[in-house]
């Protein structure tokens, strides 16, 4: 490991009070880009105006969309605790429209699909996402998207193996409904 691996392991690892893994074993081989991607990861994660339900809302439909078994089992747990339905997880997991909690669940539900499916957001879907979260909330909402995209391209990319004692829990693209 060179300096700079060594000094990007130690903070990401201090950072995260537990050791390196996931999508930062394969990202520390090139440290600059790690230490930026764990930096910006710990913003969009903690630290934006979204509340945690609906970033993790976010999140789990990107682990799906890019069909990451490692994202999806990290993120699924937390986006239950987060106050996403059961429900609302299981559906997403099988590719199916998820029974939504309310208005700002369907606007991020609605925004995600559209975003990650197509590569862009119809007017009236960006609208109302714009309306109930303001602007600063879809520029956040986007880089959520974004970030948790690169994570899991990543980790699916470089095969990151699952956490010890986990089993894949995302049915696979071929056992998921037909559009």
């Amino acid at each position: 490991m060179t300096a700079a691996q060594r000094r990007v392991y130690e903070d990401i690892v201090r950072s995260r009070g537990t050791w390196l893994n996931g999508p930062y074993a394969p990202l520390l081989h090139s440290p600059e880009l790690a230490d930026k991607a764990q930096a910006f990861g710990e913003l969009v994660r903690y630290r934006t105006s979204l509340e945690p339900r609906l970033s993790e809302l976010a999140i789990v439909i990107t682990a799906r969309h890019w069909d990451c078994q490692f994202e999806w089992i990290q993120h699924e747990k937390i986006a239950r605790k987060a106050g996403v339905a059961d429900a609302t997880c299981d559906a997403i997991a099988r590719g199916t429209k998820p029974p939504l909690a309310d208005e700002k669940e369907e606007a991020i539900y609605a925004f995600a699909s559209q975003l990650l499916a197509r590569h862009f957001v119809d007017e009236a879907t960006y609208a109302q996402t714009q309306e109930l979260l303001g602007v600063k909330g879809v520029v956040e909402l986007v880089a959520v998207i974004g970030y948790y995209s690169f994570i899991a391209m990543t980790l699916n990319a470089h095969e990151v193996p699952l956490p010890a004692g986990a089993t894949p829990s995302l049915p696979a693209r071929s056992e998921l409904p037909k559009p």
